[in-house]
């Protein structure tokens, strides 16, 4: 499985789907071994293997790649390389992770708390103590990076930069050149793959595109894509043209394709001319722990309406905020809190100030955790009025969440929910007077918010790994029919 974000560190519903699902498909026992384009230790991985690229040899003048480590079956008791004793000290509780033997040389925004132990294991090196003469003034800090570099070196052959591909650390995951990060990742993918078992290539997006048909091109293995949005979705009318090669090159070249909506699935099929037959349709689904989402609500007087996503042009934050001022003049005591970042935060803080309801909307950022359970905890109301949502996922949360919802009719996920309010995204009176109508009524909000919450139940990603089960089965089937 080949996607660009992982929990816990996600940028949106992308690294939700990906989660849900592979859970969902660990449970039916299908092995997942997940490829990321960046470093993330394995300790984060509960169900998947987790495979994220540190210094991999990929020309053919280096080495082979080291052999997939089962930690199930194999004692790593001494171990040639620094790195792959702290790889062993990171996973070794847990039963599931399968990891590929690399030193780490990029660098990780998350592995400070690592730091007392990556130094214990490299002062513990009988190897490193001999060869090493280190000043004792020293901090712990810079002496551990000095063990560990001298391990990587000690551990990776010397190539001049030829054959190794490096993936840094980036603020964002979604910045800089992305076609570029495609193609490095699609290479990388191509390395690990030589090491890796697996029945069936799954790609999630465009971004992974170019290393599956990459991979099936050298293994001969059945293509998946995953489609969870288009370019038609991110940018209307006025699409980037290399990223629409991509994703129709993608579709194209898959065996079967995977939609989160039939409204995607029109997309592909009038905008990519891909054939119908060969797509399938997968809703996506939701965890519901009811302990998790019976965090007691902060004790408010007003009331809270909540947008949850980011915050783009696609998701149409402007009619959000448009939609407040005419509730706010009909209404008061209410609140309206957006959740989530994006390119047109700014924007939408200048334009809540310049109608005069800054104090009235409150921008949290980027959210994780249960921070988000909190947000959903307060909230009266869901809005959620995007321009184009190939599916939307955080509806079924504030369903989960007893939260009532008003969806746009321009959402995939209204193609399953019935216990939601609709309204047109550009029809802020409509949308205002929604929002007025649950605010105002309890017996509606209640209605709304038990049936709501019955419904969703019955969405889940186990509905939806049994069908992506399906989808692996018809491909499997396609390949050897030829």
């Amino acid at each position: 499985m080949l996607g660009w974000e992982f929990p816990p560190f996600i940028s949106g519903g992308l690294g939700t789907a990906c989660y849900g699902l592979t859970k969902a498909l660990d449970r039916r026992n299908v092995d997942v071994t997940f490829v990321l384009p960046k470093h993330v230790q394995e300790a984060f991985a509960s169900h998947v293997h987790l495979v994220s690229p540190g210094a991999l040899p990929s020309h053919p003048s280096l080495p082979p790649p080291p052999a997939v480590v089962r930690l199930r079956e194999t004692q790593v008791s001494e171990p040639s390389t620094i790195a792959q004793e702290v790889m062993a000290q990171i996973t070794q509780n847990l039963s599931r992770v399968t990891t590929l033997g690399l030193p780490i040389t990029v660098p990780a925004p998350y592995s400070s708390s690592l730091a007392p132990a990556l130094f214990r294991l490299a002062m513990e090196s009988h190897e490193l103590r001999r060869i090493l003469k280190l000043p004792d003034n020293l901090t712990p800090e810079l002496r551990t990076q000095l063990l560990l570099e001298m391990a990587v070196r000690d551990a990776v052959p010397e190539s001049g930069g030829r054959g190794t591909e490096q993936f840094h650390s980036r603020k964002s995951d979604y910045g800089g050149d992305l076609i570029a990060e495609s193609e490095r990742y699609a290479r990388f993918c191509v390395a690990a793959a030589r090491s890796v078992p697996f029945d069936v290539i799954h790609a999630h997006d465009w971004l992974t595109y170019p290393a599956g048909l990459a991979v099936a091109r050298m293994t001969g293995k059945p293509l998946v894509v995953h489609v969870h949005s288009t370019e038609f979705d991110r940018s209307g009318e006025h699409v980037n043209q290399p990223i629409y090669n991509i994703e129709r090159r993608g579709m194209h070249g898959a065996v079967r394709v995977i939609t989160v909506s039939m409204l995607t699935r029109n997309l592909c099929v009038n905008r990519y001319g891909v054939n119908p037959d060969k797509i399938d349709v997968v809703y996506n689904g939701v965890d519901l722990d009811p302990r998790s989402a019976g965090i007691e609500p902060i004790k408010h007087s007003e009331k809270v309406v909540l947008y949850f996503g980011r915050i783009t042009m696609q998701k149409g934050p402007e009619y959000f905020i448009a939609a407040a001022k005419r509730v706010l003049e009909v209404m008061q005591g209410v609140k309206f809190v957006v959740a989530g970042n994006g390119d047109q935060a700014q924007r939408m803080i200048e334009m809540a100030a310049s109608m005069g309801i800054g104090n009235k909307v409150l921008f949290t950022g980027f959210l994780r955790g249960k921070d988000i359970q909190r947000v959903f905890g307060i909230a009266d109301l869901y809005v959620m009025p995007s321009v184009s949502e190939p599916f939307g996922i955080a509806p079924l949360e504030a369903m989960g969440h007893r939260v009532p919802v008003i969806i746009s009719r321009t959402s995939g996920v209204g193609e399953i929910l019935t216990n939601v309010l609709k309204c047109d995204f550009w029809d802020v009176d409509d949308m205002a007077n929604k929002i007025v109508a649950v605010l105002r009524h309890p017996p509606l909000q209640r209605t709304l918010r038990d049936s709501g919450y019955f419904e969703v139940r019955g969405i889940t990603w186990d509905g939806a790994a049994a069908k992506v089960d399906a989808v692996y089965e018809r491909a499997l089937a396609a390949v050897r029919g030829r």
